[in-house]
């Protein structure tokens, strides 16, 4: 039997998710996938952390109503949540990063995928902020470590794009992407066609879980703009920064915008978007745009996220599926976890040839 053990930093919605998921799922993965996965270590910034080397019940983790502090309840748990500690030192091999973005300097989130490389441990993130703004020093370690970095819940939860992008479409000449990358925006824009203004779109969108107390990241376009990096840079060969990628969000956008759009026959779409000419130069942008009805985005409704990818051998090849929601990007860390599993052997023998 093939046991992973993993440790779960951060435990808001995704890494809860996944614990659950463990809970309930782990005898199906072992017998379908080939391993199971054993939790032993968790931290997070509320809680504190718990480290077990012969694990922790991961039921235990979803049906406990913890307070502040509360894993300092369990066997081996601690009120203080020393996240350098427990990823360099906890039994795991691999550990799964699902903190919080921070959109300038990626922290805590580039450390801690650090730590956990440097130490010989496998990471498995959705985080937008290492692999946005670190990716190529992360990657330098992962190789140098002999593990892996992944991180296909960076972009579109769930639903794959930079996995199937890099491995089915392989040869198809890719030259570039246009998307609908943030859920929260899409909602809103659809409900200003129905008539609401931006703020009350925005308002709804709040009550129903889709956008932040503060939106900004979501409206203003910045959380498209990384999301855009990282696929420019990992599907088109970029070195694109957050500052190469011009960026503008939907908060000017008035209901008569949206109507005069309808009657031409149009919808409005927050597109992330980046192309190579032919000279190899990448120009990528974040921008709301009109697009016919008969576009492949167009019809793309509420929180759903949508990507188109353009190639020379297919024409466009669309991709659609939740970019948002706890179970789905959990499964995202799943998928990644999948991909290392499948690796392995072939891992092995390398490190053994070397």
């Amino acid at each position: 039997m093939v046991q992973y053990n993993i440790a779960l930093i951060g435990f808001g919605g995704v890494n809860r998710a996944l614990a659950q998921l463990v809970a309930e799922r782990n005898e199906q993965w072992q017998a379908e996938l080939g391993f199971r996965l054993n939790i032993v270590a968790v931290t997070d910034l509320n809680l504190g952390s718990v480290v077990s080397a012969n694990g922790i019940d991961p039921r235990t983790l979803v049906e406990t109503k913890f307070e502040t502090g509360g894993f300092a309840k369990l066997s081996g748990g601690s009120a203080e949540a020393d996240n350098e500690k427990v990823i360099r030192h906890a039994p795991a091999d691999i550990v799964a990063e699902a903190t919080f973005t921070n959109p300038d300097s990626g922290e805590p989130a580039v450390s801690h995928c650090r730590w956990a490389l440097e130490s010989g441990k496998h990471v498995v993130t959705t985080n937008k902020g290492p692999v946005a703004l670190a990716a190529a020093e992360l990657k330098m370690l992962a190789r140098r470590h002999h593990v892996a970095f992944e991180y296909e819940g960076a972009v579109m939860s769930g639903t794959p794009v930079i996995r199937m992008a890099k491995t089915t479409l392989a040869g198809a000449g890719l030259t570039g992407f246009e998307g609908i990358l943030n859920g929260t925006s899409n909602f809103v824009l659809g409900r200003m066609e129905a008539a609401l203004g931006f703020s009350a779109a925005v308002s709804e969108a709040q009550a129903m879980g889709y956008a932040e107390a503060d939106p900004t990241a979501d409206v203003e376009g910045y959380d498209v703009r990384l999301k855009v990096v990282i696929l420019a840079n990992e599907l088109l060969g970029g070195a694109l920064k957050p500052a190469d990628v011009s960026c503008k969000g939907i908060s000017s956008l008035t209901v008569s915008d949206i109507e005069t759009a309808a009657e031409d026959g149009c919808r409005w779409k927050l597109i992330g978007s980046a192309a190579r000419d032919e000279n190899g130069r990448i120009e990528a942008s974040v921008a709301p745009r009109r697009l016919a009805l008969d576009h492949p985005l167009a019809a793309v409704s509420g929180a759903t996220n949508a990507i188109s990818l353009r190639t020379d051998l297919l024409g466009a090849v669309t991709v659609t599926g939740p970019g948002a929601g706890r179970v789905e990007t959990a499964y995202a860390l799943l998928s990644d976890i999948v991909a290392i599993h499948r690796a392995e052997p072939a891992r092995t023998t390398k490190e053994t040839a070397e």
